[in-house]
């Protein structure tokens, strides 16, 4: 009777069954896709286990391009669809008034995978023979109700390697392969609870020739028998991550710190006294195979520092600059902390088993935008069935003027990187209504694919701190609502609206996203305004000093959006990730005994809210957020009364018709839509009126930058509900229904601003014929003429 192996336990008991894909697509998978179509990026990855999506989901390689360069879109679908690609109407909720600029009808299904997981892929594996041997790692796990690698070189259809992992309800197992003996008597258990979830745990297991051994915390946990001998085998070593059929599988949910191996039996003694040394020191000696110090902070490059040259690449990023296990992280909110200084701080990588920032997926159509092409919001449009249902899914991208065009007089900036924040569920199925709501964590349930956003945490736990921008984003989608009885929107129809207002009146623009003024802030030179719409939240430092230094020299900003600049975020170097880490205010994914993981992985700087990363909202455009209500109430919405009717504004070039006490910007009374609801803006000095109690240790309420004039008051009904705050993000209740702040501000500094303060400012333009009149005597007062 043959002997038990490994291989053949699995295989007999049926565990173990994953999909697992290639390097490439098959060549009869890549003749099945459209013409044009190019071999996919999963090239560069190594094998690791694959996700199948459903439905229909596409994203474009770059979201904003140039008239005459080329959209490369990538699709994956499990049903035949017909695809046009569109500039948006003028008539926002309208498909019928967009213009179909090329047309694909029945195109083949092409299913595309995903693979996420995040973990640390080292080529270079163990080899030699060996005849005592330790493995050890600093970890803190955000689950503990599955199987997870810890540190391995292993393959659960191979019979050679060794394998540190956790196991359901926090047991440790310790994997050493002979060549020829089944798990049962190679995989070697500590009891369950020895590791719980969110706390830091050494673990570290030894083999002196004769018994195993894991310790957790310096304390043994386990010793069993095994002569050997030692096989390691081939495979590439992993950090995070176990293997099945040589993909990569089993990632852990958790945070890692020191990794090392070593050609010896530590002893308890020595096990010890690394346990002191909290991660801060790196392991020495002649027996030191590798150590990975986990201290580059950004990048996929781990580097390890023993003779044996054994660097790791990261697969799907993971996170940095979460300290070690040293690491007293509930560091001040205000003061002068810098993590260089903190000797204490040590490193970390933090992984989750849902990591997943690039797709990677075949480019499945290429169309050559026309050089001509009008600037503006595009969308690829593509009709299929799913469940027996006709559904339209929208890929959104945007279309810039032409590189040699003269510049327009307006250029537009569209909020993109807030509709990226709230891409919470970019795989969900396609609603079958035109019209769907989706929340802050995206539409629909999960389904055991990747659903995180900066609205919602990883599925084990982990704050989300980055969003990819090679992921579809149906919630950027043309007719995506935010409250369904209100017929609201906040992401892309938001900005839709002032868009559409402005061809409707004649005005010439040009359009860009919040990536393009990130990359090239002195793109904003030459054009006689700017305007900043819908829910622009989300800003960098370059695209802050972009409208400052653009101010500073005469410019004109008008300012059609609410929560502007609440959150800092920045880019790696080809602007594929956008990295954010919110703290102190609601809609955290760093808690407060955690803030010192609040500074960014890509530059460096302290992350949060703008206001207190050395980019606040106030100096800029002269307001910020006082918080934000239901938005799918209506009675939670109300107008703008006007304050100062002598001003200019609501007299020339054009006679509003207002009068001191007047509304405007709704639709009537009682009557939807109106424009302050959901998220607005005010002043410093009404952020000091509403505070309720003293400013926090080392926190000041500025003042108000000299020369605002508030020309009209929102009102918003704070009773009917909602989440008022002060200025340092503690909620109140507001005495008034103090809504968003109309202001003029000519700036001391330079340039001109004129700030609606609040996202459904642009909602009206359409319906309110006496605030149009008032937003053409801005752009009048701004140089700006109809064509």
């Amino acid at each position: 009777m043959p002997k038990t192996t490994r291989r053949r336990f699995l295989k007999r008991t049926g565990s173990g069954t994953l999909a697992i894909t290639s390097l490439a697509l098959s060549s009869s998978k890549l003749a099945s896709l459209p013409a044009g179509a190019r071999p996919p990026s999963t090239s560069t990855l190594p094998k690791h286990q694959a996700l199948d999506v459903p439905g229909l989901h596409a994203y474009p390689l770059e979201h904003s391009l140039p008239a005459g360069e080329m959209l490369e879109l990538c699709v994956s679908s499990t049903a035949r669809y017909d695809l046009s690609i569109r500039r948006l109407g003028v008539r926002v909720d309208d498909p019928e008034s967009d213009i179909i600029m090329a047309e694909f009808r029945d195109q083949p299904a092409v299913p595309q995978p995903i693979h996420p997981g995040s973990y640390v892929h080292v080529a270079k594996a163990l080899s030699g023979s060996m005849d005592a041997f330790t493995v050890e790692c600093w970890v803190r796990p955000w689950m503990t109700g599955r199987l997870q690698g810890v540190v391995s070189q292993e393959d659960k259809e191979s019979d050679d390697g060794f394998a540190l992992g956790l196991g359901e309800d926090g047991y440790v197992g310790f994997f050493m392969g002979d060549g020829v003996s089944p798990d049962e008597k190679v995989v070697h258990r500590t009891a369950r609870g020895v590791v719980i979830k969110n706390k830091w745990h050494h673990l570290a297991a030894t083999w002196d020739g004769r018994e195993k051994k894991v310790y957790v915390n310096g304390e043994l946990a386990g010793t069993w028998p095994f002569p050997g001998p030692f096989k390691q085998g081939s495979h590439p070593i992993r950090l995070g991550a176990l293997s099945q059929g040589g993909a990569a599988t089993h990632f852990l949910d958790g945070d890692i710190a020191m990794p090392a191996l070593h050609a010896a039996a530590l002893s308890q003694t020595e096990i010890q006294e690394r346990v002191q040394l909290r991660g801060l020191q790196q392991p020495r000696g002649r027996g030191l195979l590798a150590c990975w110090p986990l201290n580059e902070e950004r990048g996929d490059a781990v580097k390890d520092v023993s003779a044996s040259r054994r660097h790791g690449r990261i697969i799907n990023l993971g996170t940095w600059m979460i300290g070690g296990p040293s690491f007293k992280a509930a560091v001040p909110r205000f003061g002068d902390y810098k993590p260089s200084r903190d000797k204490d701080r040590g490193h970390g990588l933090r992984l989750a088993s849902d990591d997943l920032y690039d797709c990677r997926w075949t480019v499945t159509h290429r169309w050559k935008i026309p050089s001509d092409a009008r600037s503006g919001i595009y969308t690829a449009r593509m009709r299929f069935e799913f469940d027996g249902k006709e559904r339209f899914y929208h890929c959104t991208f945007l279309v810039r003027r032409a590189p040699r065009k003269r510049k327009s007089p307006i250029l537009f900036v569209c909020a993109t990187n807030t509709w990226r924040a709230y891409s919470g569920t970019p795989f969900a199925i396609t609603p079958v209504e035109q019209k769907a709501v989706w929340g802050t964590g995206g539409h629909g349930p999960d389904r055991g694919l990747p659903s995180y956003c900066l609205y919602r945490s990883h599925a084990a736990g982990q704050g989300t701190y980055q969003m990819g921008l090679r992921m579809p984003w149906p919630a950027a989608g043309p007719y995506v609502l935010y409250g369904g009885a209100t017929d609201y929107s906040h992401l892309m129809r938001a900005d839709r609206f002032p868009q559409a207002w402005l061809e409707e009146q004649g005005y010439d623009y040009d359009l860009v996203s919040d990536v393009d003024l990130h990359r090239d802030p002195g793109m904003l030179h030459g054009y006689k305004t700017v305007m900043i719409v819908g829910h622009n939240e989300y800003w960098s430092i370059p695209m802050y000093r972009g409208i400052e230094s653009y101010l500073r020299t005469g410019g004109n900003l008008a300012v059609l959006s609410g929560n502007t600049l609440g959150w800092r975020v920045s880019f790696n170097e080809d602007c594929t990730v956008m990295e954010c880490r919110k703290v102190d205010a609601p809609g955290d994914q760093v808690p407060k005994s955690r803030r010192g993981e609040a500074w960014h992985s890509q530059d460096g700087l302290r992350g949060g809210p703008a206001r207190e990363c050395g980019i606040p909202g106030c100096l800029l455009i002269g307001l910020d957020i006082i918080g934000w209500n239901h938005p799918a109430n209506p009675r939670n919405f109300g107008p703008y009364l006007v304050e100062r009717a002598d001003h200019f504004l609501f007299h020339h070039p054009e006679k509003s018709g207002l009068k001191a006490g007047d509304a405007f910007g709704w639709a009537g009374e009682g009557r939807m839509p109106m424009a302050n609801g959901h998220e607005v803006d005010i002043r410093l000095s009404t952020f000091a009126a509403l505070q309720s109690e003293p400013s926090p240790e080392g926190g000041i309420v500025p003042p108000d930058p000299k020369g605002i004039v508030r020309i009209a008051n929102g009102v918003l009904p704070w009773k009917e509900g909602g989440h008022a705050m002060d200025y340092f993000f503690r909620q109140i209740q507001p005495k008034t229904y103090q809504g968003g702040e109309m202001i003029w501000w000519e700036r001391p500094g330079g340039g001109r601003v004129f700030n609606a303060g609040a996202i459904g400012s642009g909602w009206l333009l359409h319906l309110d014929p006496k605030w149009a009149a008032v937003m053409r005597n801005v752009l009048h007062h701004f140089g700006v003429r109809k064509v």
